[in-house]
């Protein structure tokens, strides 16, 4: 019973003899009579050793058994590789049930959560990038890319392009009148929005295109475990797919008409799917999105911005003071805008009640982010998980989410 308790040099006898068993009965049927007896032989005197724990008889036995198994079995020249696959395609599916049934990593893409969680954030600058023992650090620490374009004669943007490598890894190429191309370690979207490349119209020699830094997107695990035995929370971060709902991602430039909320059948969300078919094409990849959890199903919302009332009483929890507090990088929140789809609580006097089986979602960051004040209530069936650990970069926010 405690075999962990026995001397080395028996342990290993023992486990040699079980393995021999084994070879035995799976070669009993393709060997004569007399290789059999000889096997069998071998592995009751290694077993015999092993009772009486005798160093030196079970060496003997070990080594006897040895050459039979090498005489009788042949060899296998890509025994190496063959183990190696084994262990690489044991590694994968265990790697795959732990994402599909426990954690999967997600890679926060906007700043919509922000300053809880950070997206990717560009940050010009006017001095060139440090050594390159410095941005190796800041890569692997800070997840920080540095940029320097710089134009190598007087030009302007031609076209820009956004291409993936490697699955992994994002670059914009960027085409000039003078015929140069320039590579950008950076989406399309934050060279415009954090670097102004368009609103430059030339320019000259030596001058900089772009040139700072870029902090990549919190790298969080996503909990999928715990939805599965308790409902969500209100003031959980939590992470769903957006099947079925009339996300920003999903539009087509067309009319930008406020409409009334109160006209859709929010429980199927039919009525606004519907009524902007061409608009809205739900038939487009759904993503994953990462927000607030801020409303249960029957809660009766309101915003009085900055502040967020659940069921008549302004949101109970840290996370919800942190954003009515309106500091420290927190402004509140906002109401639903006429630029949303179906704005929802768009002033004082509006509040929202959940249908059943739906879940309402706010970024932290409610002035710059598009959530259910805009596309409406997240259908229950659509949760992945609950964020729960910030595991890259090594900042302020690495650590659980609150």
């Amino acid at each position: 019973m405690f075999s962990f308790l026995l001397p080395k040099h028996v342990q290993h006898g023992r486990q040699f003899a079980k393995d021999a068993r084994k070879v035995l009965d799976y070669k009993r049927d393709l060997w004569d009579a007399e290789t059999v007896q000889l096997f069998e032989k071998e592995i009751t005197a290694l077993e015999a050793g092993c009772k009486t724990r005798d160093a030196q008889q079970i060496e003997n036995a070990a080594k006897a058994l040895n050459v039979i198994c090498a005489e009788n079995l042949p060899k296998v020249d890509d025994a190496a590789w063959r183990e190696n696959c084994e262990v690489f395609l044991v590694a994968i599916v265990v790697a795959l049930a732990v994402r599909t049934f426990f954690l999967q990593p997600f890679t926060i893409p906007t700043g919509s959560m922000q300053p809880t969680l950070n997206g990717i954030l560009g940050h010009p600058t006017t001095q060139e990038p440090p050594n390159a023992v410095v941005r190796l650090w800041d890569t692997l620490i800070h997840g920080r890319t540095w940029i320097n374009v710089v134009a190598q004669d007087d030009e302007s943007i031609a076209d820009m392009q956004e291409v993936s490598w490697l699955f992994f890894f994002t670059y914009t190429r960027i085409e000039t009148s003078r015929g140069h191309t320039y590579w950008a370690h950076a989406p399309l979207t934050t060279l415009r929005a954090a670097f102004n490349v368009d609103s430059i119209p030339n320019f000259h020699r030596g001058e900089p295109i772009a040139r700072g830094y870029i902090d990549t997107g919190d790298h969080v695990f996503v909990d999928k475990m715990s939805y599965q035995f308790r409902p969500p929370h209100r003031g959980d971060v939590f992470v769903f797919n957006t099947q079925h709902l009339p996300t920003i991602d999903r539009r087509h430039s067309g009319s930008s008409e406020p409409n009334d909320p109160t006209q859709f059948d929010w429980p199927l969300l039919a009525g606004l799917c519907d009524q902007w078919h061409n608009r809205v094409d739900m038939d487009s990849p759904s993503q994953f999105y990462i927000k607030r959890l801020v409303g249960l199903p029957g809660d009766e919302l309101r915003v009085d911005s900055p502040r967020l009332f659940v069921n008549g009483k302004p949101a109970e929890g840290l996370p919800f003071e942190r954003v009515m507090s309106a500091k420290d990088g927190y402004e509140g929140y906002g109401f639903g805008t006429s630029g949303f789809l179906a704005p929802l609580l768009r002033a004082a006097d509006e509040p929202f009640t959940l249908p059943e089986k739906h879940y309402f979602a706010m970024g932290d960051n409610s002035y710059h982010s598009s959530d259910s004040r805009d596309w409406g209530p997240v259908p229950q069936q659509n949760i992945m998980g609950r964020g729960l650990f910030v595991y890259w970069p090594f900042g302020p926010h690495w650590g659980f989410i609150q």
